[in-house]
């Protein structure tokens, strides 16, 4: 278990848990440490069976280029096994036919809880024009309405991002969509003076491809496209191609054929997908988690297909009665 260098304490205390609990000690190990000291020792190993990696897309890359290298090379005893949940750029469809309210609701939870730092996280928002009125006027009064600071405060809903380097990056991204004609809403500032805050952020744009609706961000912004409603089937087709990621996704619908037909479509375009509900909070046990394309493997964590990734298989079979000759029926024709 080789935890991020900003959670290594968390992380720790989770592992003492485990022990504490009667987990046999070194079942698991924790390796905390340097990230590219850690992960050499293990993938020169010949023995090194499987990795289950969870982080950013381009690292999980890497890491599969230099295990192939390795099979490649003849390094391993076995093929190892390799599983990833490497992030997202989830979405919420509000059809014509949507309970507004609750649209608004889940997504203002989904979009800042958490600070939007879960690879679950609302990201992009795809409203159909004739509700879009009543669905902005709800949706801005309501994250206007969230509070903002010290995680220790417990009416707070919105504590500080995790660091200096995460911080940057969600500025950096509010400030490129300004540059790319996007229109702040609500929020857009951010204070690292003490602790590392950004205010929730609302960006609307006219281009469904602009950056924020392409590129994960990882923190509290939302952007907003305001699609006409006789172009459902184009927007489908935007949700579906305008990222390389496919974890999670909601549509809002009451028109039951509408909410299927766009389900349907949208097959491929997240591996958890949720009717009338928030995008995020899968629950362990009950809704199995994970998505392809960009996002991962799609193993399902939460699920026994994940246990059977990192098992090897062992079939047995026992004769009860002897052979007495070697030959087979169609031998005698």
């Amino acid at each position: 278990w080789k935890p991020s260098p900003a959670a290594t304490y968390s992380n720790y205390l989770v592992h003492k848990v485990l022990l504490e609990a009667g987990l046999p000690p070194s079942v698991i190990q924790f390796v905390p440490g340097d990230p590219e000291v850690v992960v050499k020792e293990a993938l020169d190993s010949r023995d090194f069976a499987s990795l289950h990696f969870t982080g950013s897309t381009s690292v999980f890359r890497q890491l599969w280029k230099q295990i192939g290298d390795g099979v490649g090379e003849g390094r391993y005893r076995n093929y190892p096994r390799i599983v990833g949940e490497t992030g997202g750029k989830n979405f919420h469809l509000v059809h014509k036919s949507a309970d507004i309210t609750n649209a608004v609701q889940q997504s203002v939870r989904s979009g800042f809880e958490y600070q939007g730092q879960k690879c679950s996280a609302l990201s992009r928002v795809y409203v159909s024009a004739s509700v879009w009125p009543e669905f902005q006027e709800k949706f801005l009064k309501e994250v206007a309405s969230i509070k903002v600071g010290p995680s220790e405060q417990w009416e707070n809903f919105m504590g500080p991002v995790i660091g200096k380097p995460g911080f940057d990056k969600i500025v950096g991204y509010i400030e490129k969509a300004k540059q790319e004609g996007g229109e702040i809403l609500c929020g857009g500032s951010a204070d690292d003076s003490k602790g590392f805050f950004v205010q929730p952020t609302v960006i609307l744009t006219k281009d469904p491809k602009s950056i924020t609706m392409r590129e994960e961000i990882f923190g509290p912004v939302v952007t907003v496209y305001v699609y006409q409603d006789e172009d459902l089937d184009k927007t489908l087709e935007l949700i579906n191609s305008t990222t390389d990621y496919a974890l999670t996704g909601a549509i809002f619908a009451q028109d039951r054929a509408a909410l299927i037909k766009t389900s349907n479509a949208l097959r491929n375009a997240a591996g958890n997908m949720y009717y009338n509900e928030k995008c995020t909070g899968a629950v362990v046990g009950q809704q199995p988690f994970g998505g392809s394309r960009g996002s991962g493997t799609n193993d399902k964590a939460g699920s026994i297909s994940l246990f059977w990734r990192f098992v090897s298989a062992r079939s047995i079979k026992e004769g009860f009665v002897g052979l007495d000759n070697f030959g087979y029926p169609s031998n005698l024709v």
